[in-house]
């Protein structure tokens, strides 16, 4: 098994921030991202990492900042080191095929999550209360249905280590203003339908995904990863049933693992086994191809 990469060490480059996948390095008018092979279930940085695992993540978000480049301003300028400022140049060989030369950008401090099926947390929700992110729902739904209509349904943006909050658009606007949240919230619908629908055609239902924006020059531009099978869920078309927990091409698969073992949140992360790595790497691989229509030799 390829050897992982759980944390990069750039003594030359100015680190500005570890996230639970990314190292995020300030270049002076730009920013390099690179996505490590961390792995987290439930906001827990798990400490056995997916080899090749960030390279599938770049890759995949890199397709789809291309596929949507003609209607979505986004941050990528290069993912091809050769371009990147020599400082860079010494760590060529761990950039290579995981990282992103990106424009700089006021994030906003959300996550423009897009639901179109029942499933995970909403419909933990909906089980006890009927309600998804504060949304009423009719009676008679089941697990993995589609939605009556696509939900947006913002979280806050929470540090590593604490969770991610629902809110309500009204407490968007609030934070962002009225224009900027419409805004997103339209963007990320468009987004979400486009996807959904390239995707089915090639087997994979996209039952859910996250978006991040940011804005420079007061325009808004679609940043950090994209539709990913660690922001989204991924089901495969072939196989998927409404009443059941669908098999996946995301992490549901290791979130599976630790409620099986009875791990809880409060406890250490476990490390996970050799069967498990290699089960996740397989079905992030397998998202990445059936997607973008490429085979990778990782």
């Amino acid at each position: 098994m390829t050897e992982a990469l759980f944390k990069t060490n750039f003594p030359n480059l100015k680190l500005v921030g570890r996230g639970k996948v990314r190292d995020i390095y300030d270049l002076g008018d730009v920013l390099l991202i690179v996505a490590t092979d961390r792995i987290s279930a439930f906001d827990v940085v798990m400490p056995t990492p997916i080899p090749n695992k960030g390279i599938i993540l770049t890759q995949l978000s890199i397709f789809w900042l291309n596929l949507f480049s003609n209607f979505m301003p986004h941050h990528l300028i290069s993912a091809d080191p050769a371009d990147y400022p020599a400082a860079c140049q010494p760590y060529v060989s761990e950039l290579a095929g995981r990282s992103m030369l990106v424009k700089k950008a006021k994030v906003l401090q959300v996550e423009c999550i897009v639901r179109g099926y029942l499933a995970g947390s909403g419909w933990k929700d909906y089980l006890s209360t009927g309600i998804v992110c504060g949304i009423p729902l009719s009676n008679g739904l089941k697990q993995a249905q589609k939605l009556p209509y696509t939900m947006f349904t913002p979280s806050t943006k929470a540090e590593q280590g604490e969770h991610d909050e629902n809110i309500s658009f009204d407490e968007l606007i609030r934070k962002i203003g009225f224009s900027l949240a419409d805004e997103v919230r339209e963007r990320s619908l468009e987004l979400y339908y486009r996807a959904a629908g390239y995707a089915l055609e090639r087997g994979i239902i996209i039952a859910d995904t996250k978006f991040e924006f940011g804005v420079i020059n007061g325009q808004l531009i679609l940043v950090d990863e994209v539709l990913t099978p660690d922001s989204s869920r991924f089901w495969p078309a072939d196989s998927y049933k409404v009443g059941t927990s669908p098999e996946s091409f995301d992490k549901q698969y290791v979130r599976d693992y630790l409620k099986e073992i009875g791990w809880k949140i409060s406890d250490p992360p476990p490390a996970l086994p050799r069967e498990v790595i290699a089960k996740t790497q397989e079905k992030y691989l397998n998202a990445l191809e059936k997607l973008t229509g490429h085979c990778f030799n990782l």
